[in-house]
């Protein structure tokens, strides 16, 4: 992406910013493992969409006053450490992080908690804004969380606001330089799906399916993908969020696989099953069609101003009815019973994209169209998965290169 980019989602945010406000984004660090081992960093999102800086190094913090119609920015990074960064590599300069991020400002962290005193005993921020999201209760603190408890003890006068809903609604609508990135790992998910459907085989383990997704995207320049990847054979195809990678394909089992790759900071969410043998068996093509026919239909009919709640709820009805057609259910209003899970989200720096819940659809919105069948007593669990993206008159399915239909699927997989 390019740092205009960065600064026009910046602007943005302080648009929807209160006057007299302090804005505080914060990368964050990367947990503790076990012993003295780290999980890999991974900068929070939200960060790099308005900074551009997603450093192995950890611990940086952008901030923003916005007053009398002018806002300030400064970036605290990370000082140089020769030790430091013999053992854990460079850390970004501060030339760098002003032509990644547009920022002139610098400063090293040592002088963030002097910058932070200075503006709250000011009198010039009437309001401090963080991200202040939080999954569950059971999560430990963010470093915005213990930063609001810190400015609460030290300046209580301070009003503390949320600054994620303001987040989530610039987050919403995909920029072109995004729709770009998202359709360059489209590519890639692509290529990594097709080597797992061309080496696919009765007796291969789910681990070897994993390896040939791995190395289709390593080999094009993506290091990881997206969210770890869910591959599964047979009865783990039941398990939603399946991630042990230790079954082994028997003949006649279905491969499910949930799968991303990450360009430019921006990926995608694809889903694809598919028969180990390479030929679907008479009631394999009984549910496939019914999901393939329910997404074929769901691309026919979105555009812009559809109700996104609709969009789910069609998925459900139109499938249901297609399971009742095949005579597996009584009434389309029982298909909770063979599908599990809502059908679509949004999708773009994060899997699960973190934007505002929109009422209608509006060009520009990227989210999937998610249809999963499971019916245990078949032995059968799938799902097809594609990335629509929602144009001025219509959708593009982003991922439809990606094998869809039985017959695509299966040609793909002949030897």
């Amino acid at each position: 992406m390019e740092r205009t980019f960065f600064i026009g989602n910046r602007q943005e945010l302080y648009a929807l910013a209160p006057d007299d406000s302090l804005i505080l984004l914060f990368a964050g660090k990367a947990p503790r493992h076990s012993a003295d081992e780290y999980y890999t960093y991974y900068a929070d999102r939200s960060f790099v969409y308005f900074t551009g800086l997603e450093s192995h190094s950890a611990g940086f913090v952008f901030a923003a006053r916005k007053s009398a119609g002018t806002t300030k920015e400064y970036l605290f990074l990370l000082p140089p450490d020769a030790h430091a960064e013999r053992w854990t590599g460079a850390r970004v300069k501060p030339d760098e992080a002003r032509s990644i991020s547009g920022i002139e400002n610098i400063e090293y962290l040592a002088s963030y908690p002097a910058f932070l005193e200075r503006e709250l005993s000011s009198g010039r921020v009437k309001h401090v804004c963080l991200d202040l999201f939080r999954l569950n209760s059971e999560e430990p603190d963010t470093p915005a969380q213990r930063e609001a408890k810190h400015i609460r003890d030290l300046w209580p006068a301070a009003d503390i606001c949320d600054i994620l809903p303001a987040i989530r609604r610039v987050r919403l609508i995909k920029k072109p330089c995004e729709i770009e990135a998202m359709r360059r790992s489209c590519e890639i998910t692509r290529a990594g799906i097709l080597a797992m459907m061309k080496a696919s085989r009765p007796g291969m383990y789910e681990y070897e399916y994993k390896a040939e997704y791995d190395r289709a995207l390593t080999s094009r320049g993506c290091l990881e993908p997206g969210f770890p990847s869910i591959i599964a054979a047979g009865k783990n195809n039941f398990c939603i969020h399946y991630y042990d990678y230790t079954g082994q394909a028997q003949d006649g089992d279905m491969i499910l696989n949930d799968v991303s790759a990450r360009f430019d900071g921006v990926m995608n969410d694809v889903s694809r099953g598919w028969p180990c043998n390479g030929r679907f068996t008479e009631k394999q093509k009984l549910l496939y069609s019914c999901a393939y026919e329910t997404s074929e239909y769901m691309f026919s009919i979105i555009k812009p101003g559809m109700k996104m709640s609709a969009v789910d709820e069609t998925i459900h009805d139109y499938c249901g009815q297609k399971l009742v057609d095949i005579g597996l259910l009584d009434k389309k209003e029982n298909n909770r019973k063979y599908m599990w899970h809502n059908g679509a989200h949004h999708v773009g720096w994060d899997v699960h994209d973190v934007v505002e819940t929109p009422d209608v659809i509006a060009p520009g919105m990227v989210f999937c169209v998610d249809v999963g069948i499971y019916v245990e007593e078949w032995g059968i669990g799938f799902r097809l998965e594609d990335n629509c993206l929602v144009t001025e008159t219509g959708c593009e399915c982003l991922t439809r290169s990606i094998p869809r239909s039985i017959e695509e699927i299966e040609q793909a997989m002949r030897k």
